[in-house]
Parts: structure tokens; C-alpha cells; sequence
């Protein structure tokens, strides 16, 4: 069966599309090529590290890019935004996508308390990616299995 790129696309691609990106590679990479991009790019910040690897995924070896890396290069069949800001600033119109959709996921960076409530914070972010992720794959028809670690 051939494979769909998807991009997930925020503002700074340091968390929510970058858990998105890791999500849909571990349940089913088989099916979709997965991909991430930020509208400015700021680093993945330690903590979806941090949140990702608590459950058996390392994205250490992901990067933040910015949305031109992909521009006029692949070809998407799903754009996926996963934060507000992204949906407003995107273009209505863009080249080489089959399907828009948009997840409005809370910004973990925009939580401001003590270390281990950010922390705990990034944790419900990255359960509800999950969440979203497991939902969209089961609309595709793609049973999800269970994270080993899970």
C-alpha cells in the first residue's frame, strides 16, 4: 500500500507537532510518512523530550523546521494544524496538500507555574496529541496498536 505524507504544522514546532509527528510514525509509519513544521521554528524544547520519552518514544533525533523546508517539495495528502495561531496565519490555498484539517491543542509553552506543574502540564498535551492522533488513524481505518510502554 503506498504511503500519505501528513505535515503537522504549529507555531514553533518544539511541541505539539513534533508529538504529533512521533505518535503517527510509532502507530503507523507503515502507512504514513510523517512530518512536522513550525511557522518560526524555536527548537524542541526539553520537556516534549522529556513527556515523549517517559513513554517509550525518543524524538531526540527530530528537529524543528520551518514550514519552507516542505514548501513546493512534497506533496501532503493531509495538513494538519495543531494550533490556533498556525490555522489563522496559513494560507487558505496551499500548493501540493489534499486535505486541511485543524486540532486546536492547547500550547504547552504558554503555561507559566513551578517546573513540575509545566511539566505535568506537557504530560496532558502530549496524552491529548496522543488522543487526536489515535482518532484521526481510526477515521483512516488503521487499528492503533498500544505503546509498549503503555
Amino acid at each position: 500500500m503506498p504511503t500519505t505524507n501528513v505535515l503537522f504544522l504549529c507555531t514553533g514546532n518544539s511541541a505539539r507537532s513534533q508529538m504529533a509527528e512521533a505518535f503517527l510514525r510509532a502507530y503507523a509509519g507503515e502507512r504514513f510518512n510523517a512530518y512536522s513544521a513550525g511557522l518560526e521554528p524555536r527548537g524542541i524544547h526539553p520537556y516534549t523530550i522529556e513527556v515523549m520519552r517517559e513513554i517509550g518514544l525518543d524524538i531526540s533525533g527530530q528537529r524543528s523546521k520551518g514550514l519552507q523546508e516542505y514548501l513546493g517539495q512534497l506533496h501532503f495528502g493531509f495538513l494538519i494544524t495543531v494550533c490556533a495561531r498556525a490555522e489563522e496565519q496559513c494560507p487558505r490555498v496551499f500548493p501540493g496538500v489534499g486535505q486541511r484539517m485543524y486540532w486546536d491543542i492547547p500550547d504547552p509553552l504558554a503555561f507559566e507555574g513551578p517546573p513540575e506543574e509545566t511539566l505535568a502540564h506537557f504530560r496532558q498535551v502530549r496524552d491529548l496529541v496522543e488522543r487526536h492522533v489515535r482518532d484521526w488513524l481510526a477515521e483512516q481505518g488503521v487499528q492503533v496498536p498500544q505503546l509498549p510502554s503503555t
